[in-house]
């Protein structure tokens, strides 16, 4: 039987980086609206601040504050066929950053705008680790000639180090950490591949040697057709939940990387998923195209996130 599939909020501007809150609200991202909004539970929608650029994945942080990924702004197509869709860095690009949001006054600060090697490109997305450092992916930039190499960051939420631990990598997108927190994963967006890194201190991992990594991770999947992936969500049992792009919908696999399932959504830009609920059983998804946010039950809890529901 197929999934129940309820719609929670549209008119949203190409949604990306679901939080679901303790109060039962989700924050997210508008992308293309360049805002931090909030839904609540009767669908109504709210902005809470607007950032400029490109807000992208979004998470809260060991002070209660939303940490954005802030890709520097895009530039979009739109039609009555295909919806909203980004089609690379925007004329008026403002570069690549980290800001964190004040949920209750609006306030957005810089947090950072170049790592120890480079100035950031694209940040995408982020997760937070139990020690309230994030990693980060930086997809690189795609623009109509050429690609920039991406790579994984890792941060300090008080603005004091940032590192680049993670290089060379195509399109990095979603990221994801383990249950235990020894395992950290990432999407690439273009190859449609899931990379799998082990941990071996925060914000440290154990490389896996060249020629069998070009960058020190395992490789956990790859799509076998053209799907491109997004953004991603771990759940209790340790799946990895990855938005797919062109498939439109999550891809479920499990953390040995043998076995996948592919929920179908009705947008082929599915951007983001999250847990939430009182047991973490209800998965929210963003939709880019059409602009909206739904729900439907997950198979099974989802893993708690440091600072929002751990």
């Amino acid at each position: 039987m197929a999934p129940i599939v309820h719609e929670l909020a549209t008119g949203l501007r190409f949604p990306e980086g679901p939080i679901a809150m303790p109060d039962g609200s989700i924050v997210l991202v508008e992308i293309e609206r360049q805002c931090v909004s909030r839904v609540t539970p009767d669908g109504a929608v709210t902005s809470i601040a607007r950032t400029g650029g490109g807000p992208n994945g979004a998470a809260i942080g060991p002070d209660g504050k939303c940490y954005v990924c802030n890709n520097g702004g895009l530039a979009w197509l739109e039609s009555p066929r295909h919806g909203l869709r980004p089609r690379g860095p925007a004329s008026d690009y403002s570069g690549g950053r980290i800001e964190r949001v004040d949920l209750a006054t609006g306030t957005v600060e810089r947090l950072y705008d170049a790592s120890d090697k480079d100035r950031l490109n694209s940040p995408n997305d982020l997760v937070f680790d139990r020690h309230g450092g994030f990693w980060f992916t930086d997809v690189g930039l795609l623009r109509p000639r050429d690609l920039t190499w991406g790579c994984v960051c890792y941060a300090k939420a008080d603005g004091s180090a940032i590192r680049e631990v993670i290089f060379p990598m195509v399109t990095p997108n979603g990221i994801g950490l383990s249950p235990d927190e020894d395992r950290l994963y990432v999407a690439e967006m273009l190859t449609g591949r899931v990379w799998m890194f082990d941990i071996v201190a925060p914000g440290e991992i154990k490389k896996w040697p060249w020629p069998q990594s070009p960058h020190g991770g395992r490789l956990l999947a790859s799509m076998r057709d053209y799907y491109n992936l997004d953004s991603m969500a771990v759940d209790s049992a340790g799946n990895v939940c990855v938005a797919t792009l062109m498939a439109g919908g999550i891809t479920v696999i499990s953390p040995d990387g043998r076995s996948r399932e592919h929920i179908a959504m009705l947008d082929p830009l599915t951007t983001n998923i999250c847990f939430g609920g009182p047991r973490l059983e209800t998965a929210y998804i963003t939709l880019g195209t059409t602009g909206k946010l739904v729900s439907m039950q997950w198979r099974c809890a989802g893993l708690g996130l440091n600072f929002v529901n751990s």
